[in-house]
């Protein structure tokens, strides 16, 4: 039976709306809690959670459901998810608990839960938790909050570890972060700054209501704006609860997680770290990276889209770096989840111990056009049983000829059917991506 609570990154909906209303997060809290209360006799969780209106309430609600089964809890305040990650292990922690629904909008919020090792629990696991969740709200369970106060040293604990992995220091290098208003406002200028950057923060007041909202690593127009105004050197944007960066150059040259995953192959591979000589991304990863990877002797696996999908696959092949285009990147070596703090870490470093600016590190990238279209849907169905969809589909394959790719997916956190259409022709990318989208729109849309 598949999942009906659990996406690929966890619960997510809007804040007091089915799955994310009060006995149902409390729910989520009590199954939490009698899963650990089987596997220890003091279990202990962190919380935390991003800048959202909606979280403090969230997390007292589960960390209600955790205390009635006698699980204690610590509450990290507003922290970075791979932040929660980090604790949960390093405490470490009988689990992890985020409150975040990442690049969402204010409105909307989400759980994600870390097993004690720090890493995203599996789908089996998510599953049982499903179970006993939907146990709790079918006997009218009656939801109760715990009042949380910060516990300040913990978020600074993570942020003294990313210091530690630094090994090359920042000195002289001009930098703009976009702070997407989220989990990095605080932790993001004063990582770089005792790196020994020169830092430029913006969009880094929140007020539980701007997360995301026209900045962060979805919207990079006032980033790109503002690198170039300040003739920085470069620049960051994190999304709400900071897993992901997507860079800028000082050129104002997008950075996304393709050419992150190039820069850092290469210099993982010349300096004898790249195990395997491999690299781990999904099917959304461009082309141009695949070959520009290729011709350096490194293999490039792919997975479904989501960055614990990317995980599960590196720690099946003890490959070190993966990720996914959209910025979320994984240094194994390091972390568990993806981590914008950390990616931008590793390769502004590689930038200073290189002597190379991000344009010159990206400058072999050939990017062939790539089109992602969403399209709103009123139900899931299976693609394969839409006709008019699958003609669409087929014709896209035939006129790419061998020399692309088509991608048609259901997102796994919103209602959408996501089209993805990869060729060496623009105009043959569009017309194809919005005639696909557009027999979708005439079935389900």
């Amino acid at each position: 039976m598949a999942k009906q609570l659990f996406g690929t990154d966890g619960i997510r909906g809007i804040a007091g709306e089915a799955p994310l209303d009060p006995a149902t997060i409390y729910s989520c809290g009590l199954a939490l809690g009698a899963d650990l209360r089987m596997h220890a006799d003091d279990p202990q969780v962190v919380i935390g959670m991003d800048t959202r209106e909606s979280g403090q309430g969230i997390a007292e609600q589960l960390a209600g459901g955790l205390a009635a089964k006698g699980v204690n809890f610590h509450f990290a305040g507003v922290v970075t998810t791979p932040g929660v990650a980090y604790l949960t292990k390093s405490v470490p922690f009988s689990a992890g608990v985020m409150i975040s629904a990442s690049h969402n909008p204010f409105q909307d919020n989400g759980i994600k839960i870390f097993s004690s090792t720090g890493y995203k629990l599996p789908d089996k696991e998510e599953h049982l938790i499903e179970q006993v969740i939907f146990h709790e709200l079918g006997e009218g369970v009656e939801p109760e909050s715990v009042e949380l106060a910060v516990e300040p040293g913990l978020s600074d604990r993570y942020l003294e570890y990313l210091l530690s992995t630094v090994h090359t220091p920042l000195n002289g290098m001009r930098l703009v972060l976009d702070c997407g208003n989220g989990a990095a406002y605080r932790l993001a200028p004063e990582l770089f700054r005792r790196a020994g950057a020169e830092v430029t923060a913006i969009c880094n007041e929140p007020d539980g209501r701007n997360i995301n909202l026209h900045c962060g690593a979805l919207h990079l127009e006032a980033l790109r704006e503002r690198v170039l105004l300040e003739h920085a050197d470069a620049g960051v944007a994190f999304d709400g609860d900071a897993d992901r960066a997507i860079l800028v150059s000082g050129a104002g040259k997008i950075i996304d997680g393709d050419a992150v995953l190039l820069v850092a192959a290469r210099y993982l591979k010349q300096s004898g770290h790249l195990a395997g000589d491999t690299v781990v991304s999904t099917v959304m990863s461009n082309l141009g990276l695949e070959r520009a990877l290729g011709s350096m002797g490194v293999r490039m696996l792919r997975t479904q889209v989501g960055d614990k999908y990317v995980l599960e696959e590196m720690i099946r092949t003890g490959a070190v770096l993966g990720g996914e285009q959209s910025g979320h990147v994984i240094f194994h070596e390091f972390a568990t989840t993806g981590d914008g703090l950390l990616t931008a870490l590793r390769i502004f470093e590689i930038a200073r111990a290189t002597g190379k600016s991000l344009d010159e590190l990206t400058g072999d990238l050939q990017v062939f056009p790539q089109l992602l279209v969403n399209v709103r849907v009123k139900e899931r169905r299976d693609l394969e049983q839409m006709p008019h969809v699958q003609q669409a589909i087929r014709e896209c394959e035939r006129a790419m000829d061998g020399f692309g790719r088509v991608l048609v997916r259901f997102s796994g956190t919103e209602p959408l059917a996501r089209v993805m259409v990869e060729g060496a022709d623009l105009e043959s990318v569009q017309h194809h991506s919005h005639r696909i989208a557009d027999a979708i729109r005439a079935e389900i849309g």
